[in-house]
């Protein structure tokens, strides 16, 4: 009579039971280490620093640098931040930027490679060295220093970083500025709304030529046209006076205004054909004409206003649009100016 071979296969199963097991611990085992490295990974870090809360406050021996690394980085969900200056303290070194995760405590923000910040002592922007260059104006105790990241930057290698004063956004032109198709432009998120229907906008530094236009554009507007040379934009162009300017606050469109130096372009329908001709050579699609709604629309100059029209609002609405074309321009936007 032949012997069976139940017990082998019996004692393969419990094989296999215990590799699965000795698996299953191995997996716990790697599971513990990866949290242990990442909750070692997102720990805040800091040096001559005393953290209370949200409240940071330095207490080190005075030429010692205090640094403070926040435990995540910015995200696309999450890209933007702000610190609220309490007391400058007596030389208000404070500095409010972005640095690599294991950036060196004893150096400030920017002064390294990878970094960059906005000193409040000096309004200087410090990136990767310690030399900077004028960026803004100084910040006291009870200015709002705000730092970010445009949100397609992380979709791409460049990130593009902006900062923030008391809620207005530093705008800085960095192109060569030496033809029209340097033009350097930005535009907010939103269109301006019955409930957010004004904006301002002041000239830190006009630059070389002061070739800065303030004004509304569509949604989808040229990136390489200045607010105001295209169909379905208005601007402002604060470099075509012979008046310096110092401040200009911006509130929807107008069109040129007798016994006004500064010039305000509005793109209309009944322009002669030679503008046309030249915008499809740049390129832009003739769009279908929208019957939108119209809106009474003006612009102020040191709170004073110089011109109102009625206009059509295209389709998606008017997007407070700037334009820079000179080196050295420095602006501050603030959206919302009449709510705080």
């Amino acid at each position: 009579m032949r012997r069976t071979r139940r017990p082998r296969f019996v004692l393969m199963n419990k094989m296999d039971d215990l590799n699965l097991h000795y698996r299953f611990l191995n997996w716990r085992r790697r599971i513990r280490e990866i949290r242990e490295v990442r909750a070692f990974r997102y720990q805040e870090r800091f040096k001559h620093i005393l953290v209370d809360g949200d409240t940071l406050s330095y207490h080190g021996n005075s030429g010692e640098v205090g640094c403070y690394v926040a435990s995540r980085p910015l995200t696309k969900d999450s890209n933007y931040f702000e610190v609220s200056i309490v007391d400058s303290g007596v030389r208000g070194t404070i500095a409010v930027g972005l640095v690599p995760q294991y950036y060196s405590l004893d150096h400030q923000p920017g002064w390294l490679p990878d970094s960059v910040a906005y000193h409040a002592d000096d309004g200087k922007l410090y990136n990767g060295r310690a030399k900077g260059r004028q960026f803004g104006s100084k910040c006291n105790s009870g200015d709002r220093i705000g730092c970010g990241i445009e949100p397609v930057s992380f979709d791409v290698q460049t990130a593009q970083i902006f900062f923030t004063k008391n809620g207005k956004r530093l705008l800085e032109y960095l192109g060569k500025g030496k033809s029209i198709v340097d033009v350097g432009l930005a535009q907010a998120r939103h269109p301006l709304s019955t409930r957010s229907h004004y904006f301002e906008v002041e000239i830190v530094d006009p630059g070389e030529k002061c070739y800065i236009a303030l004004g509304l554009a569509r949604k989808d507007y040229p990136k390489n046209r200045h607010p105001g040379w295209s169909r379905g934009s208005v601007a402002y162009h604060a470099g075509d006076s012979d008046d310096s300017c110092d401040t200009v606050i911006l509130s929807p469109t107008a069109r040129a205004v007798r016994n006004v130096r500064n010039v305000m372009y509005l793109h209309q329908e009944g322009e002669e054909e030679e503008e046309e001709e030249e915008e499809e050579e740049d390129g832009e699609e003739i769009e279908p004409e929208h019957e939108g709604r119209k809106v009474v629309v003006f612009f102020t100059r040191n709170g004073k206003i110089i011109g109102k029209k009625d206009a059509v609002v295209p389709s998606g609405g008017f997007f407070p649009t700037i334009g820079m074309l000179s080196c050295g321009e420095k602006v501050k936007v603030d959206l919302h100016p009449l709510s705080g």
